[in-house]
């Protein structure tokens, strides 16, 4: 049996590419929408990729299981369990290879046998998929691919037909759901692998942990969330629904898309070399936005081109850019070479296909020199407090709601940057604003949207901790 865990360290996610060696066919599981590289893996291991699976209809990523199945005539494999709400839709129409699965249902790829076990709590159809190499005489599972069911160190949140898709009353009901999940996996054998869909960073689920694999025994012991379960039904859909972060603002339409099915691809867009003399041009054609991704966000605060989003091109980026820009708007980067097929990968696994074209970070700089460069203030607390103070201003806190319930800077109003787009209508356009964050990251994303919308800006670039006993306690209800 070959193995081999695919991670996409900008979602946090994990593929897995399991194959039998002794037939060459091989399935991935949980594969992203730029299905190519799975394709070369295989490849390079000797195999044919021959299937493909999916856990749930993800809310964080656009799936490749469309694509494979239109573009290389893949065998499909998804849940039919959890009604009809929430069933695929893709696979009514053009003729695809696709199997239905319910609890229980097993299928081979050449010698590997794979059985789906309905795990519902995270969405209703979850399922997790048990591995068994029947080819090297195992008549017991190796591994659980555990999708967004159980993480290494945590669940997979259960709140999201609710917070994210707006399935009113949806997740108290998927608690339960996930309890009784809980209830099954305990049962299974301490030896047996945990293969999980996401790790540290991801957002469907509040303490990832970075170890990339894990076990049921471990996780029976030192999962935090599974050991909530032991305190009762009650106790645990309190504890897993309680400080949630706010879903970014695009998993709504992640949601819908996967059900549908996603867009095909064919091919990953190929943005053409410009200057930033011609960005200017580009946007008043096609209403382009610029997104820089500028790694230091005091340079970009300091000069930028007029309208920029910055968005750094780390963990943070899809979420960022899934959040504030719009699938219908042109892009053009600010980037260098060498990272620009990241970059582009990032943004077509979240639907963002319209990359026309990129400008070099020096090149930037250049023009910056020359031209009518954009920039944002700069401040850090005390000189922001003193501002405050003012009847024209307003504090923005741009952090979660859990961070700003646990201590906020008093008569400041609490949007997570992921949500601004949704809330714009909330900020008063008379008042000045004072954008802050925890440290500054996500107020320097939050600032430059809040600009490019026409906000008159400033940027506190400083860490909330130098206010401690100056933080005023609420409870409020996320919005």
């Amino acid at each position: 049996m070959y193995f081999r865990q695919i991670e996409d360290p900008y979602l946090a996610q994990y593929a897995y590419l399991i194959g039998c060696q002794r037939t060459g066919e091989a399935i991935v599981i949980d594969p992203e929408r730029d299905v190519d590289r799975y394709r070369e893996l295989a490849r390079a291991a000797g195999l044919t990729l021959t299937a493909a699976a999916e856990t749930h209809i993800h809310a964080d990523f656009l799936s490749g299981c469309r694509e494979l199945a239109e573009r290389h005539g893949l065998r499909i494999f998804l849940s039919d369990e959890g009604g009809e709400e929430w069933r695929y839709r893709w696979p009514d129409s053009a003729g695809y290879d696709v199997q239905l699965l319910r609890d229980g249902d097993t299928f081979l790829v050449g010698m590997i046998e794979i059985r789906a076990i309905h795990t519902p709590g995270h969405t209703p159809e979850h399922l997790s998929y048990l591995v068994t190499d029947t080819g090297g005489g195992a008549e017991e599972p190796i591994g659980l691919a555990s999708g967004d069911f159980v993480f290494v160190g945590d669940l997979g949140r259960p709140d999201l037909l609710e917070s994210a898709a707006g399935e009113e009353g949806a997740m108290r009901p998927a608690a339960q759901k996930l309890y009784q999940s809980v209830q099954e996996f305990a049962g299974f054998p301490d030896f047996l692998q945990v293969w999980p869909g996401h790790g540290a960073g991801s957002a469907c689920g509040k303490a990832l942990g970075a170890v990339p694999v894990s076990t049921v025994g471990y996780e029976l012991r030192h999962n935090s969330s599974i050991a909530a379960a032991r305190e009762g039904r009650q106790f645990f859909v309190s504890s897993i629904l309680q400080g949630q972060p706010e879903p970014p603002l695009y998993f709504a339409r992640m949601k819908t898309e996967n059900r549908e099915g996603p867009a095909l691809l064919e091919a990953l867009p190929r943005p053409r070399r410009t200057t930033p003399e011609k960005i200017s041009e580009l946007s008043a054609l096609s209403a382009a936005v610029v997104v820089d991704t500028r790694e230091n966000r005091n340079e970009f605060m300091s000069g930028h081109f007029p309208g920029s989003i910055y968005a750094p091109l780390n963990s943070s980026f899809a979420t960022v850019t899934g959040s504030l820009l719009d699938p219908s708007s042109p892009l053009i980067l600010i980037i260098d070479e060498d990272k620009l097929d990241d970059a582009v990968r990032v943004l077509v696994r979240i639907g963002l296909d319209l990359v026309e074209g990129y400008a070099t970070p020096s090149a930037l700089e250049t023009w910056l020199k020359e031209s009518g460069a954009a920039s944002i203030p700069t401040l850090q607390f005390p000189e922001a407090l003193e501002l405050s103070n003012g009847p024209d201003w307003m504090i923005l806190d741009v952090r979660g709601i859990s961070e700003y319930q646990d201590g906020h800077i008093e008569g400041a109003f609490n949007i997570a940057h992921t949500r601004l787009k949704a809330r714009l209508g909330e900020i008063k356009r008379q008042k000045k604003l004072i954008v802050h964050c925890l440290s500054g990251a996500r107020a320097a994303v939050a600032s430059s949207f809040l600009a490019r919308e026409g906000f008159d800006v400033r940027y506190v670039d400083d860490n909330i901790g130098r206010l401690k006993g100056q933080l005023r306690k609420t409870e409020l209800t996320a919005g």
